[in-house]
């Protein structure tokens, strides 16, 4: 199955405007140091920040997760009906995954890999400003992995790597880490800003770790905390902002509903991470203020929890599933003509 021409075009143009973001930050940094006639190599950062943030996101981001999930229980918010022991076990190994065997290997990647690679180049770039680090690596990290999730999306031989964090039917914090192992092992983001912390940005690094997984998390929680912004008329002109700045369980709910029938669900746009600014700029973003009724892949039956997680090492034994030995590369059903961009607002 080949790429869309339109979407081929999209994509390249997209990449195109992309390397002049990454830019961006950078030559701002440089632009400001040379109007104000800083030296480059000051940074106001201290060693006993940089360990605050640290033990900041080991313990408090752990901490927050443990109490949405508790409270997305309580106050019954989360669909048990359907999660059944199938999807039960395909969340709980893809969120122990992650902290098992791929934060040692990233761990390994930066002290002894990159050192490699890199020799004598650490902390080479420790002279930027603590904040100009932090905006350079919110760029370089979510603009990345907005890339790395659009294209498992438009490019059909990747799907299946992404199609387990869509096959649920169902929306929680548990989502946000429910993922095939080699689309959580490929992340590509997490590599670039390994190279970040390794020549000099670390601190930053930290912060904006913390405040992206809060972000994605309260993204994919059952919890609407983001209506009473489109409710009060007063807090509309937040609302504007918030929709297109992050990404909000509106925003995001869209993107895994089971059908664009409704015109709230846009399951092919959408795939900002931290922020939903992202979308906007590439046209991929659908703005509704309004939750799907009905999450997941419409014509998913279950696969095996061990195929969804270790696809395509292990095979679904569900005929016409896209992870079955002889299951298509993507299932293609009939949906109404995409919009590159949508409001209803």
């Amino acid at each position: 199955m080949r790429i869309d021409i339109a979407v081929r075009k999209s994509i390249l143009k997209g990449i195109s405007l992309s390397v002049l973001i990454y830019i961006l930050p950078v030559a701002l940094l440089f632009l400001t140091f040379s109007i104000r006639g800083q030296r480059p190599w000051e940074s106001p950062f201290s060693a006993g920040q940089a360990l605050m943030l640290h033990r900041w996101n080991d313990y408090g981001v752990s901490l927050f997760i443990l109490a949405l999930g508790v409270v997305e229980f309580l106050v019954g918010l989360y669909d048990r009906e359907r999660w059944s022991g199938n999807e039960k076990l395909t969340d709980i190994a893809c969120f122990a995954f992650p902290l098992l065997i791929l934060r040692p290997f990233v761990t390994y990647f930066g002290l002894r890999v990159l050192p490699f690679l890199l020799p004598g180049v650490r902390n080479v770039f420790a002279w930027v400003p603590f904040w100009w680090g932090f905006f350079i690596i919110s760029v370089a990290d979510d603009l990345t992995q907005y890339w790395y999730h659009r294209l498992h999306h438009q490019i059909p031989w990747l799907w299946r790597f992404h199609r387990t964090h869509h096959s649920a039917p169902y929306m929680g914090m548990s989502m946000a880490s429910r993922q095939n192992v080699f689309y959580t092992f490929f992340f590509s983001q997490i590599y670039l800003t390994s190279a970040l912390v390794y020549l000099g940005l670390g601190p930053s690094a930290i912060l904006v770790q913390t405040i992206k997984s809060a972000i994605t998390i309260m993204a994919h929680s059952s919890i609407p905390w983001d209506k009473p912004f489109y409710k009060y008329r007063v807090l509309h002109p937040v609302a504007r902002v918030l929709a297109r700045l992050i990404s909000t369980p509106a925003t995001h709910h869209a993107h895994h509903a089971a059908s664009s029938d409704d015109g709230v669900g846009y399951y092919k746009g959408n795939f900002g991470n931290m922020f939903f600014l992202w979308d906007v700029i590439f046209g991929t973003a659908h703005i509704s203020r309004q939750y799907p009724k009905a999450f997941g892949i419409s014509h998913y039956q279950g696969d095996p929890w061990y195929a969804q997680v270790l696809w395509p090492v292990f095979k679904s034994n569900i005929k016409g599933s896209e992870l079955a030995p002889d299951g298509p590369m993507v299932r293609v059903e009939a949906q109404p003509e995409q919009q590159t961009l949508r409001t209803t607002e």
